[in-house]
């Protein structure tokens, strides 16, 4: 079955960086376009990236823009989330998802 998995998250201090990582399996992942959501507290799912199946073509929330990159690893089954100065308000559950599911999440804490 599909089966996304998530890690990477953390506590972290506003203006540090985390990659998070997530490895696929149960469908064919290079040829899948892969996203990035998450959900901070009390807030509904907001979609943060999108990659498409060959990794040359992304496109960013205005709200991570030139902070955040995705990216893949075709031959590991594995995508990727660069976050780079981090602020509160990144503060929430991220997820890796295709068109159909997502995976359980990773928490990402952004405070001082």
């Amino acid at each position: 079955q599909v089966q996304l998995v998530e890690s990477g998250g953390g506590l972290v201090q506003p203006g540090a960086s985390l990659r998070l990582s997530c490895v696929a399996s149960g469908f064919d992942f290079s040829s899948t376009g892969m996203s990035w959501a998450r959900q901070a507290p009390g807030k509904g799912l907001e979609w943060v990236s999108v990659i498409n199946s060959g990794g040359g073509t992304t496109s960013y929330a205005d709200s991570v823009k030139g902070r955040f990159t995705i990216s893949r690893d075709n031959t590991k089954n594995t995508l990727y989330l660069q976050m780079n100065s981090l602020k509160p308000e990144d503060t929430a559950v991220y997820y890796c998802a295709n068109a159909q599911t997502r995976g359980q999440g990773t928490q990402v804490t952004v405070s001082s």
